[in-house]
């Protein structure tokens, strides 16, 4: 996804690099799984980068799957290009019914260890 804008309003308890909400413009990958994956991590790695951390630093991975029989193996392989397997984090994939729009074909929850 691109045009990215943070959002914290004033009522809600603000920490600092830390926002309570995102606002993105247009989907990458419609309709191809592995430009999705290859933009969720490489928003990771934008993310990571921010907080002066890096792939080698996640300490668990969760994906949500529209369709995971179907996309696991290529998630794997682009997983696969951002994370060196000596790095492998702690892992989660599951299917789930729907993500929050249909063109959304997957989702990925991180937990890295980053710099104060």
């Amino acid at each position: 996804m691109n045009a990215i804008q943070r959002i914290q309003p004033e009522e809600v308890f603000a920490l600092p690099g830390l926002h309570a909400g995102v606002r993105v413009g247009e989907l990458v990958g419609v309709g191809d799984f592995r430009a999705q994956a290859e933009q969720v991590f490489e928003n990771l790695g934008a993310v990571l980068a921010e907080r002066g951390s890096g792939f080698d630093r996640i300490m668990k991975l969760s994906a949500f799957f529209v369709d995971i029989s179907r996309d696991l193996q290529v998630y794997r392989e682009v997983r696969d290009q951002y994370i060196a397997a000596e790095h492998a984090p702690a892992s989660t994939a599951v299917q789930v019914a729907k993500l929050f729009h249909p063109s959304v074909w997957i989702e990925v929850e991180a937990v890295a260890a980053c710099a104060p």
